[in-house]
């Protein structure tokens, strides 16, 4: 794939999230946390077979990021309770774990994070969303 189709592929997937945002609800949001966080950790690990150091960290970066600022603060403590402080240090844990992946280089240091996501987002997208009862840990706030 060459660089202007790379950047065109960008651009249209930068669009089609900026687009999806508006209407999606709490918990489709938090899927694309968690789909965001994974694919930047798949971005790291391919940055980093390749030797691309800053490319490797900006998507290590990213991925804290979505992780630290997108799933860990939309916790909601007063309705998820102890799930939610439990998730709160496990997303503290991933991101740890992310940063210290960046800093040794290897791949397989980052299969843990993305296993412990992967393992996430399949519990969350098993979520059912009955009739306005997803008064959950995630996305709770309309």
């Amino acid at each position: 794939m060459n660089t202007a189709t790379r950047h065109a592929l960008s651009a249209y997937v930068q669009t089609g999230i900026e687009s999806a945002v508006p209407e999606a609800d709490p918990h489709r949001l938090v899927m694309m946390l968690f789909d965001g966080a994974l694919a930047s950790i798949a971005d790291a690990r391919l940055n980093m077979i390749r030797g691309q150091i800053a490319a490797r960290g900006k998507a290590i970066s990213k991925a804290i990021s979505i992780v630290d600022q997108g799933l860990k603060c939309s916790l909601d403590a007063a309705k998820g309770g102890e799930i939610a402080e439990r998730l709160d240090a496990l997303y503290e844990y991933i991101c740890a774990r992310l940063l210290d992946a960046n800093i040794k280089g290897r791949p397989e240091a980052l299969d843990e994070p993305a296993r412990l996501l992967t393992d996430l987002q399949s519990a969350w997208a098993a979520i059912a969303r009955p009739a306005g009862s997803l008064q959950l840990v995630h996305g709770a706030q309309n």
